[in-house]
């Protein structure tokens, strides 16, 4: 019963959970891995996500815990002194959507996470630092680091490309 169980939310729950993965991670091929890795996760504890009544909520703090812990391991290996500048050579091109992509995947995992958490799933403060693992005031800090980030992107594209409008 149980199994049958888990199929049938694993089959109405991955379009929403997919477009979760791909906010999380931003990038396509990191989601779908994040997605399978979510659902071996939650596979394994079944019982206790389907007892608690909120299946996806669960799936959603272990897809980014998992994230989060994928994401620190990446960079003690690869000890990563500073970040890639999320826009391109020519400082960014196409549409909004585009940009706001592209800033977003240059974010910290953690900042990107409390955003995702933050204005996806409209969730206070304390509970998105329950679901990784800090405290509220951190929580805070990330989400206005990230919005800072995301600000400053932006009119340095803008005004580049005012530049190319006007010459």
């Amino acid at each position: 019963m149980e199994a049958d169980e888990f199929e049938t939310f694993v089959r109405q729950s991955t379009p929403a959970l997919r477009r979760y993965a791909r906010a999380v991670a931003a990038d396509p091929d990191r989601a779908e891995d994040l997605l399978e890795e979510t659902y071996v996760r939650v596979a394994w504890v079944w019982p206790r996500p389907l007892a608690d009544g909120n299946p996806l909520g669960y799936a959603k703090i272990a897809m980014i815990r998992l994230h989060t812990s994928w994401f620190r391991t990446l960079v003690r290996r690869l000890r990563i002194t500073s970040p890639a500048s999320p826009l391109g050579p020519d400082g960014g091109s196409g549409d909004g959507s585009d940009l706001l992509r592209r800033l977003l995947a240059g974010l910290p995992p953690a900042q990107r996470a409390v955003l995702v958490m933050s204005y996806l799933d409209d969730l206070d403060d304390s509970t998105i630092a329950e679901a990784v693992g800090r405290s509220p005031a951190t929580v805070r800090s990330l989400r206005h680091r990230a919005v800072g980030a995301i600000r400053a992107g932006v009119p340095a594209v803008r005004s580049g490309v005012d530049r190319e409008v006007a010459g």
